[in-house]
């Protein structure tokens, strides 16, 4: 009995360390699916939950988020206000998302996409969501102003297609971008996009006209 005890506690530093290593690798694994700037998920990450909260039961609002005029706050203030921006506009969005049970992330550059919970109230939400975000950052000592074009999709029940979601989401935002940004909800249980699509992507987004599209 001795003998088994005295293996079994040989062992322990072993397993332990063992223990301490995977605990880390796992944390390396999910901070490189981070974004590194706003801590929100990566693309890939986001999808994956954001799919997950959609297969369950319940009503989904799918958002997608562009800064609107980006380069120009870039060009006059400098990189350092753009990333102070980006940073500021990444934990708004991921502090409203996780209060209202959803999930947010960065899909690259200025654009953003949450799906939370959605029913009744969502456009106040939205709303809020919208006044958050554009509240001027602070950069260095200065104010700069931050607006935002903002599309929601909306899911009555399970299973819905994020990409498709998305999709909707992105010709809604584009609507209000436009205009010079606001916030715009398709129809609750749209499921079709109405504007063309080129290589892909919705007709006015960067590459799909050979100029730089609407920003």
């Amino acid at each position: 009995m001795s003998e088994v005890l005295f293996a079994a506690a040989a062992g322990l530093p072993l397993a332990a360390g063992w223990s301490v290593h995977a605990l880390l690798l796992g944390r390396r694994i999910e901070a490189a699916r981070r974004d590194p700037l706003t801590g929100l998920w990566t693309r890939d990450a986001f999808e994956d939950r954001a799919a997950s909260l959609l297969d369950k039961r319940g009503e989904r609002a799918v958002l997608l988020l562009d800064l609107d005029w980006f380069k120009q706050i870039n060009d006059t203030h400098g990189h350092a206000a753009g990333d102070a921006v980006i940073r500021a506009t990444g934990m708004r969005l991921g502090a409203w998302a996780a209060g209202h049970g959803g999930v947010a992330g960065r899909l690259g550059g200025d654009e953003f996409a949450a799906v939370v919970d959605a029913g009744e109230g969502l456009g106040g939400r939205v709303l809020e969501l919208f006044g958050s975000i554009e509240r001027p950052v602070l950069s260095q000592g200065r104010s700069v102003d931050v607006s935002v074009s903002v599309g929601v999709a909306q899911h009555p029940g399970r299973g819905g297609d994020l990409s498709a979601l998305l999709r909707i989401a992105d010709e809604r935002m584009y609507m209000v971008k436009r205009e010079g940004g606001g916030a715009n909800m398709a129809p609750d249980g749209a499921t079709m996009p109405v504007l063309p699509t080129v290589h892909g992507r919705r007709f006015g987004r960067p590459g799909t006209t050979g100029r730089e599209g609407v920003r």
